[in-house]
């Protein structure tokens, strides 16, 4: 009965996160099908600009992300989290009522620090309970039950057109949101005791910044993590324009984008099985040398036929890919975090918002880059996975040959 108990509780927790975790999930995909229509009422001039409406919130992620780790770790994660929802839903708000396009970037900003803290405190609270092989295990299944949402957040978002307008998606985020942070409130401990708190202090945030930055192998899998992520990021960007226009895919898009969430979400489940049998640094080496070298062949294919792939060898090229980013993000974190078990929500905090700011860089960049063709995009994965590769390959750790 016992052990019945504690593997309710288990999978209770797993949900609490993941739902913590994709406040920022939902407040990008659900947007997806809209972006069209919000091109159209925030009278946005160039086609490309509108892309600002996904990136916005991964910029204003990145500076949230410094405040709420240390924020977190002097009084308590959860304290951490119901600063940061209340942002996240004054942010909310400004996007509702916003009547032009800098408005609404200045909204989503908003809600990027606040949604900050649902990704930086979520992450500190797993390390406060797991560590090692099995917080990556942990990880992957949280990871698993995440994707849903931005395999389902898609499809609510067109929904949600059918009947009212895009302003009816941000108040259904709004109200998740609120829920969610509910269900923590009553249902999650708080992990940090209050003799383990730290001062907030500016020194003690400085100290610990440098001692993460400072620690070589944590800093290599963070650059990896955030040059992955800003392929990833690039390819949101990029989505309603590829497959709603360039491929003409209509209210299909969203279903086509769910389907490579699952995909995402079953790598995840299947790494939690793998890092139990072999080293998360031979997982890790494995799926790199495999998404390198699809995206190198893919970008031959490109070059064959003019940038311009038919849908399904398109489709089937995302498809791989996104299997081998759901076994690696996880994979990364994880690792990027083992060294500082004793200052998980400042390390946290650093290694996110270096992740976040690679990620806005590069796939900002790349997004701009569009040109009615998939050839950018793929090629974007390609160099970021050639670079991520290197790095990897660079870093000194005796368990990739154990």
């Amino acid at each position: 009965m016992t052990k019945r108990v504690n593997r309710l509780n288990i999978k209770e927790f797993i949900v609490i996160m993941a739902v913590l975790m994709s406040v920022t999930a939902l407040s990008i995909d659900s947007m997806l099908p809209a972006l069209g229509q919000m091109a159209t009422d925030l009278n946005v001039q160039k086609a490309n600009d509108i892309q600002l409406v996904i990136s916005s919130i991964f910029f204003g992620m990145a500076f949230g992300i410094m405040i709420y780790g240390p924020y977190a770790d002097s009084f308590g994660r959860k304290n951490a989290i119901y600063l940061g929802i209340t942002i996240f839903l004054a942010g909310t708000l400004v996007s509702i009522f916003a009547s032009d396009l800098n408005t609404m970037l200045i909204g989503r900003a908003i809600q990027g620090f606040g949604s900050a803290s649902c990704r930086v405190v979520s992450l500190a609270i797993i390390r406060d309970k797991y560590e090692g092989a099995e917080m990556a295990k942990i990880m992957s299944l949280i990871m698993m039950v995440f994707i849903m949402v931005p395999a389902l957040a898609p499809l609510l978002g067109q929904g949600i057109l059918f009947f009212a307008s895009w302003q009816a998606i941000f108040w259904f985020i709004f109200a998740f949101a609120l829920l969610g942070t509910l269900w923590m409130h009553f249902r999650q401990r708080e992990t940090l005791l209050p003799r383990d708190r730290r001062p907030f202090s500016v020194s003690i945030i400085i100290s610990g910044t440098i001692e993460t930055v400072t620690n070589p192998v944590s800093l290599g899998y963070t650059f990896m993590s955030g040059i992955l992520f800003g392929a990833f990021v690039s390819y949101l960007s990029t989505a309603q324009q590829i497959m709603q226009v360039q491929y003409g895919l209509g209210e299909m898009f969203a279903v086509y984008f769910g389907i490579l969430a699952v995909a995402y979400g079953f790598a995840s489940f299947l790494n939690s099985r793998l890092v139990t049998k072999f080293s998360m640094q031979k997982v890790c080496l494995f799926f790199l040398v495999l998404h390198t070298t699809i995206s190198f062949a893919f970008s031959i294919l490109t070059i064959t036929q003019s940038g311009n792939l038919i849908f399904p060898v398109f489709y089937v090229y995302m498809l791989l890919t996104f299997f081998c980013l759901g076994v690696l993000f996880g994979n990364f974190s994880s690792l990027a975090l083992q060294p500082f078990g004793h200052m998980a929500g400042i390390a946290t905090s650093v290694i996110s918002a270096i992740q976040t700011l690679l990620a806005v860089i590069v796939g900002g960049i790349i997004g701009q880059f569009y040109n009615g063709t998939v050839q950018p995009l793929i090629a974007c994965f390609l160099v970021c996975g050639v670079v991520t590769l290197i790095i990897f390959l660079r870093i000194k750790n005796p368990k990739i040959n154990s």
